[in-house]
């Protein structure tokens, strides 16, 4: 019975003392991060990068799909007139093999604003 009162009582009397200090909003991860844990598994971002699962998405934006030399593409990308825009991207991330049929890209993104974020970190990388 003992402990209950005492825990009752350090109950009471420590509400009010937490209440004291605001807890900091969380903020949204920025492009890099985001990067960092949903593409770098399978992709790098770095200018004398090489390849991983996927080709290196250094200077992706503004390139035609399918075009870099040290990666083996999927026929579909190669074939394609697609040019990494900011649009095309946005598209492609929400459902690659709706864009390019064959693809084995299995990340999917529903979120846009994560989109938007990982497509304007790329656009910084060139």
């Amino acid at each position: 019975m003992r402990w209950l009162t005492a825990t009752l009582l350090l109950m009471a009397f420590a509400g009010p003392a937490w209440s004291q200090f605001p807890v900091p909003a969380a903020t949204a991860p920025d492009g890099a991060t985001l990067f960092q844990r949903q593409c770098a598994a399978c992709h790098v971002a770095v200018a004398a990068g090489g390849v991983r699962q996927g080709p290196n998405l250094w200077g992706v934006v503004g390139r035609k799909a399918g075009t870099r030399s040290e990666f083996k593409y999927s026929g579909g990308y190669a074939a394609s007139a697609i040019v990494w825009t900011e649009a095309a991207l946005d598209s492609y991330l929400t459902n690659p093999q709706a864009m390019i049929p064959g693809s084995v890209m299995v990340y999917r993104q529903a979120n846009a604003e994560i989109r938007q974020k990982i497509i304007a970190w790329l656009k910084d990388q060139h």
